[in-house]
């Protein structure tokens, strides 16, 4: 009778502790199905803001010419500021238009930045300037008088559109205003001078 009850007290232990590693199992297994969910939905949410970054490209809302290649693509604004920048005897000329970073930068002209040729542009890291994140996006347009957040940087792009759209964050704030060939056939490094224009 005794080893009876035994036999029966181990059988229902055993059913006890089958029943209590399946609920652990189901709720460890469920835990684990939401903590999944919530860092897949934490990455869902990254990846489509960058995917809204990505999305907003140098075009979007742009005036633009196409039918001149020789010329910048960015048809620069009517009411922007003009812009002489001297590469030593080469001066080429831009327009700066009203965004929050043109008009910090128009706030230090006369000033002297120095650049150096890439492949597709003239580039060289400048001060922070303050920016609107809705004017952040990727790539460029021919021509564009661009800043980049990345180092800073005050970069004039003059080749290369069509492939510019894997580089960002950049924020337009104006465009030259001469043939692109004209600061495409500059070579080496330059101590520029960046002033406002005459009328």
């Amino acid at each position: 009778m005794f080893k009876m009850k035994q036999k029966y007290v181990c059988f229902l232990l055993a059913i006890l502790l089958c029943l209590g590693l399946a609920a652990c199992g189901s709720s460890g297994s469920q835990a684990l199905n939401t903590s999944n969910q919530k860092a897949a939905g934490t990455e869902e949410t990254t990846v489509r803001k960058e995917d809204e970054k990505k999305d907003k490209v140098a075009k979007d809302g742009a005036a633009m010419q196409t039918e001149d290649k020789s010329m910048p693509t960015r048809i620069p604004p009517e009411n922007g500021t003009k812009i002489n920048m001297y590469f030593g005897d080469t001066l080429i000329t831009g327009v700066l238009n009203d965004s929050e970073t043109a008009k910090a930068l128009i706030a230090k002209l006369p000033m002297t930045q120095h650049m150096s040729r890439y492949s597709h542009d003239f580039c060289g890291v400048t001060e922070e300037l303050p920016y609107n994140e809705n004017d952040v996006h990727y790539g460029w347009l021919n021509g564009d008088i661009d800043y980049a957040l990345n180092a800073p940087y005050f970069t004039i792009l003059f080749e290369d559109e069509e492939s510019s759209e894997q580089y960002g964050y950049q924020v337009n704030i104006g465009v030259i205003t001469c043939p692109l060939e004209e600061i495409a056939a500059l070579e080496g490094s330059f101590d520029v001078r960046i002033e406002l224009a005459g009328d």
